[in-house]
């Protein structure tokens, strides 16, 4: 009788763990410059499926609270499975492809964002409502075609940051975008990754509760690839 109550007073709190950490208030949606990524003194590798289209590429959805902080790790026995995104995988090659060293067919890359990341949404999204989140409002920003209606083109050539965060709010349906840099070989601070936040269902652009870390110049590069 005690071990019963023991191991259902385990499997409670075990509930308990996954449904705290499963609670979150918005998205951050991250999408990162292959050309800011590559050119560093880190450099890249290009995924086993040959260099990437010159566009930004996704980094992940990540659950966030209001307070700055968000969950992780939510739940280990929901790990990554690849055959429940197979009719997804042209486009996240395409779309959300891995420029880590060495180079890879991205499986890793997407292991790390839902394991980290996707699990802690799972109580609003499944494994492959995750990914195909991710991919529709990478569809919907367009983000290299909004920026080049603005004349911002990765051409290696500076752009105010100030001209770069107004041209990205059309991205969003007029919601403040944030920018993070990083610098290249020649120390040059370059957009890097963008930043966007979403709702809680994953489908709509929404004012961020919070403001990511910034670290860019009032001039910023846009970089070739």
């Amino acid at each position: 009788m005690k071990n019963s109550v023991f191991i259902k007073l385990l499997v409670w709190q075990s509930l308990a763990a996954v449904a705290l950490c499963q609670g979150f208030d918005f998205f951050y949606f991250v999408q990162q410059w292959p050309g800011s990524y590559c050119d560093t003194s880190q450099s890249c590798c290009y995924p086993t499926t040959g260099k990437p289209a010159s566009d930004f590429g996704i980094h992940g959805l990540w659950p966030n609270y209001n307070s700055g902080s968000y969950p992780s790790n939510c739940d280990s026995s929901n790990p990554f499975d690849p055959s429940q995104i197979q009719d997804l995988l042209s486009q996240m090659q395409t779309e959300w492809p891995s420029l880590s060293c060495p180079s890879s067919d991205g499986t890793s890359f997407w292991t790390h964002e839902w394991n980290k990341h996707g699990t802690c949404s799972e109580s609003v999204l499944n494994e492959h409502a995750y990914f195909q989140a991710a991919l529709s409002l990478k569809n919907s920003s367009n983000l290299l075609e909004t920026l080049a209606n603005a004349g911002i083109t990765p051409n290696g050539n500076s752009y105010n940051l100030s001209d770069v965060l107004a041209a990205m709010k059309q991205a969003t349906g007029g919601y403040d975008a944030y920018i993070q840099c990083n610098t290249d070989q020649n120390g040059n601070s370059q957009l890097y990754q963008v930043y966007m936040c979403v709702n809680t269902s994953g489908q709509s652009f929404i004012e961020c509760p919070v403001a990511p870390s910034q670290n860019c110049n009032p001039s910023i590069e846009f970089p070739s690839f």
